[in-house]
């Protein structure tokens, strides 16, 4: 790639500082839990983390010419043996953070490839927020199994209220 604009080269250079905190954290938490389902999730996580990171690189390095796709999150998922023996009571902790790490990083992919100007990295930041997002539902479902979610549940009263409150918005004409 030959000259990067400027803006998209200090966010990736904000994502590289971050991924490496990130990366070094899941592997972490991968020796903390006993559960096989959530080291598989965090596994994915770190190699999908790790493969963002050779992208940016591929952006940032002036000497590489080659077309940079970001590769389908089903090329890494796989079932991974850990033989480790952590604690059950990490098990829950790390889920519940791992999944808002996933979800803040997906956050921050779409709103820095909203601001970066390279049509090719602007996309490949956008598919790096979609498989954060992707990593991040995989950790809800796990929640989910485990009991450790609580979604709260309106009203319908209060479901009422609302639609009768904004029901005008479709009978507004416009000028």
């Amino acid at each position: 790639m030959n000259s990067l604009p400027a803006i998209d080269l200090g966010l990736m250079s904000e994502h590289l500082l971050a991924h490496d905190g990130v990366i070094h954290k899941l592997v972490y938490y991968q020796n903390l839990v006993t559960s096989t389902e959530l080291q598989n999730i965090l596994k994915l996580q770190e190699e999908v983390m790790r493969t963002h990171v050779w992208i940016m690189l591929a952006f940032i390095n002036p000497s590489y010419h080659y077309d940079i796709e970001v590769p389908q999150l089903s090329t890494f998922e796989q079932k991974y043996n850990f033989q480790r023996a952590g604690n059950d009571e990490n098990n829950k902790w790390v889920a519940l953070e791992s999944h808002s790490t996933a979800k803040n990083m997906s956050i921050e992919n779409y709103q820095s490839a909203m601001l970066m100007k390279n049509m090719n990295v602007k996309n490949a930041h956008i598919e790096m927020a979609l498989q954060q997002n992707q990593i991040k539902e995989k950790y809800a479902n796990y929640i989910k199994k485990m009991g450790w979610d609580f979604v709260p549940k309106a009203t319908t009263e209060a479901q009422i209220s609302t639609f009768l409150h904004f029901n005008y918005l479709l009978n507004r004409h416009l000028i």
